[in-house]
This record gives C-alpha cells, sequence and structure tokens, in this order.
C-alpha cells in the first residue's frame, strides 16, 4: 500500500502555499503497478481534501475545525494536531454538558435556555418594525413575499415561546396589584406586553438573564396601566403639577395617609390632619382628594325597591329648557333687526365679527381689519361709530327685557 506525505508550508510573512495533488502525480514505479488500485484512488482523494483543509484552517489563523457526529474514526495528522484535537474536543464536550444542562433547566422550569432567549430576543429586536403588510414590506425592502412571511412567522413564533415560557413570572407580578382598578386577566395582559417590550431591548451579550431584565418591564407596564386605565374619568391636569410627583404618587400617598389617621384615630380624618401628616397644604390635600372621588353613574337606581334612577330626578342644563330656547330665539330676531335698521352693512358686519354674534370666534380689531382688507385703527373707529348709533337707538330698550 503506498504511503503519501503532504506538507503545508507558511509564514507570518507569506501566504500558505497549498500544494496539489492529483492521480497524474502518481508514478507506476511508486506502486510497481501500471495501473493505479482503487486503494491508491481512495488513499489520494483523502490526502488531497485533508491538505486543502488543513491550507483553509491556517490562513484564516483559526483552530482545527470542529467535526461533529459519533463516528469513531479519528483523523490523525501529527502531534499538534492530537494537540488541538483534544482540546478541540474538551470544549466541544463542555459545550454539549451545558447546552444539555440548559435543556434540562428548560424542560424542569418552563423556561427558555441562554440561548433562546438570545435567538428570539434578536429575532423580535429586528423584526420589531414590520407592522405593515407582506406585501408593502416586500416592495419597501424589494424583498419577495416569502421571505417576508418567513421572518413575520420567526417574529409571531418568538413572542408565543416567551410568553408561553415567563407566563409564572408575569402571574407572580400581576398578583401584587391586585384591587387597583383592573382585573387580573387585564393586569396578566398588560404585564405580558411588557414582557415583549423588554424582550425588544434585551441584549444577551451584557451577561444578564432574560427574567432579571424584563422584571422591571413587566412591573413598569402593569403600574402605568393602572395609572391610565384604572379610572373611567381621568383626573384633570391640575392634579398633576404639584412639585411633588405625578398624580397617581400623591394620590397614593394621601389614600395611605387616610388609612393610616383611619386606624389610628378610629374616624375619618380631616384635611388638616391629612396635611400635617404628609407635611403638604391644606388647599393641595383637599383639591386630590376632591378629584380622586369615583364617579357616579346616572342608571345607579335611587333605592332599593324602586327603579328611578338618578338620571331621571336630576336637572338637565338650561339649554335645554323649553323657556330659555324660545327666550334666546327671540334675542337672537330682535338683535338683527336692531343690526339691519339702526347701521350699515359694513358697520353691523364689524360688530357681528368682533363680538362673534354669527356664532364665530370673537376676533380682535387687527384680524377684521384683514378680513375687509382695512387698518386696525379704521376697525376700530367703524366699531365706535356702530355704538355710537345703537344707544341713540329706541330699539335697545325693548332688549333690556331680555336680559332681565
Amino acid at each position: 500500500m503506498a504511503i503519501i506525505n503532504t506538507s503545508l508550508c507558511s509564514s507570518p510573512n507569506h501566504s500558505p502555499h497549498i500544494p496539489t495533488l492529483s492521480l497524474s502525480t502518481i508514478q507506476p514505479s511508486k506502486f510497481g503497478l501500471n495501473l493505479v488500485s482503487n486503494e491508491a484512488v481512495v488513499v489520494a482523494a483523502a490526502a488531497e481534501a485533508v491538505t486543502l483543509a488543513r491550507a483553509a484552517a491556517q490562513a484564516a489563523k483559526e483552530a482545527v475545525d470542529e467535526v461533529g457526529g459519533g463516528g469513531d474514526m479519528i483523523w490523525s495528522w501529527n502531534a499538534n494536531v492530537n494537540s488541538n484535537k483534544l482540546v478541540t474536543w474538551r470544549k466541544r464536550s463542555k459545550s454539549l454538558r451545558k447546552e444539555k444542562s440548559d435543556e434540562n433547566l428548560k424542560n424542569s422550569t418552563g423556561f427558555l435556555s441562554s440561548r433562546e432567549e438570545a435567538e428570539y430576543c434578536f429575532i423580535l429586536k429586528n423584526d420589531k418594525d414590520h407592522e405593515p403588510t407582506s406585501q408593502e414590506l416586500a416592495k419597501a425592502m424589494k424583498m419577495e413575499i416569502k421571505s417576508i412571511d418567513k421572518i413575520l412567522c420567526k417574529e409571531r413564533e418568538s413572542q408565543e415561546k416567551i410568553t408561553r415560557s415567563y407566563k409564572r413570572l408575569v402571574s407572580s407580578i400581576a398578583s401584587g396589584y391586585q384591587g387597583k382598578g383592573l382585573t387580573f386577566q387585564d393586569l396578566i395582559q398588560e404585564g405580558s406586553i411588557g414582557l415583549l417590550r423588554g424582550a425588544h431591548k434585551f441584549d444577551p451579550h451584557k451577561g444578564y438573564k432574560l427574567s432579571t431584565y424584563v422584571y422591571w418591564w413587566i412591573r413598569q407596564a402593569i403600574i402605568k396601566a393602572i395609572q391610565k386605565k384604572s379610572r373611567m374619568v381621568k383626573l384633570p391636569v391640575e392634579v398633576s403639577n404639584f412639585r411633588k410627583g405625578n398624580k397617581c404618587a400623591m394620590i397614593a400617598k394621601i389614600t395611605e395617609a387616610n388609612n393610616v389617621l383611619n386606624r389610628r384615630l378610629n374616624r375619618s380624618p380631616t384635611y388638616d390632619e391629612v396635611a400635617k401628616e404628609l407635611k403638604l397644604d391644606v388647599t393641595t390635600v383637599r383639591l386630590v382628594s376632591q378629584r380622586n372621588r369615583p364617579p357616579i353613574s346616572l342608571d345607579r337606581t335611587i333605592t332599593d325597591r324602586g327603579r328611578m334612577t338618578l338620571q331621571e330626578i336630576m336637572p338637565g342644563p338650561e339649554e335645554t329648557i323649553p323657556e330659555k330656547m324660545v327666550k334666546r330665539e327671540l334675542l337672537k330676531q330682535e338683535m338683527k333687526k336692531l343690526l339691519e335698521t339702526e347701521l350699515s352693512e359694513r358697520e353691523a358686519h364689524v360688530l357681528r365679527l368682533h363680538f362673534g354674534l354669527n356664532g364665530e370666534y370673537p376676533k380682535s380689531f387687527e384680524e377684521i381689519g384683514r378680513v375687509l382688507k382695512l387698518s386696525r385703527e379704521r376697525a376700530r373707529q367703524i366699531n365706535g361709530i356702530a355704538f355710537t348709533k345703537l344707544q341713540k337707538s329706541s330699539l335697545v330698550k325693548n332688549m333690556r327685557l331680555f336680559i332681565e
């Protein structure tokens, strides 16, 4: 059997020289045969493939390539190669043991492994802007629809796996915020949204676990949902204009102080006592307490026995009272008659624009001048002339009946 030796010459200053090996280089005298046996062909092909692989590894300054699979065959080149292969085999074994340990942890606890966490978070981070349709994305990104659908499918799959794996974590955090305006199901839903938002921003290269990182995102999402969605009617803006924290933090402090003083005094505390406890102004405590009252439904029944609701006994606005509506319509007619009788068309138009008699927003003299192509002073003079004429009119006395 012929033995073929291959060598590779390289130096830091020269690129590696890759020798070529072909069947034509095998001399018949080496084998003592005129034809190359099948065994020699196999050995020559294997030697050529091995030479090329070693040259590529040396040129890239990498270690010997890891060989996957469970075969029993071991390729032995020389002592250095054997040493490198041993180190590589140990690293490979350590990596396999770690992956197996992560897989066992995943199966036992339901959480994802570190590798899967990094993979799914990377998919979510890259695909978070893929909200349009597949056709729009394919046209904008100049990609095929199949590729876009594959990306979106991976994103949805990653979201589902992360949500299912950390459902217990979301439930444990949401359970601490029950009874604050949202149901437990709503809290879990808001926490899941925060979980996915945190997964978008997760960076596995910093060495933290996904569960530790998304904990604060879940908690933040739940707290914000309670602040914005727990009340049917939003609190006015002036409640949040205090120097200490936002409106929800202020309400929480006053509510806690009320509970503490109620247990201590065995009665409902006054505004002065609450303000003294929190070291705040009495006006601040009174305003926040009054604005924080729960809304009352107009469909609520007055008594337990009757069917009369609160809406039926509450007086409506004055604009809906028939007497007021008739009086207002008569006033409009008298005003229109007064302007058309006593004033010119331009004077009446200036008064309507200045006081908003046509149902429009009142305008200044400068704005009136721009509309009528007049100067500001001229518009003011026309308005003064119109007032002088109206003061001398007898029809003004009839309009005083509507004012009284």
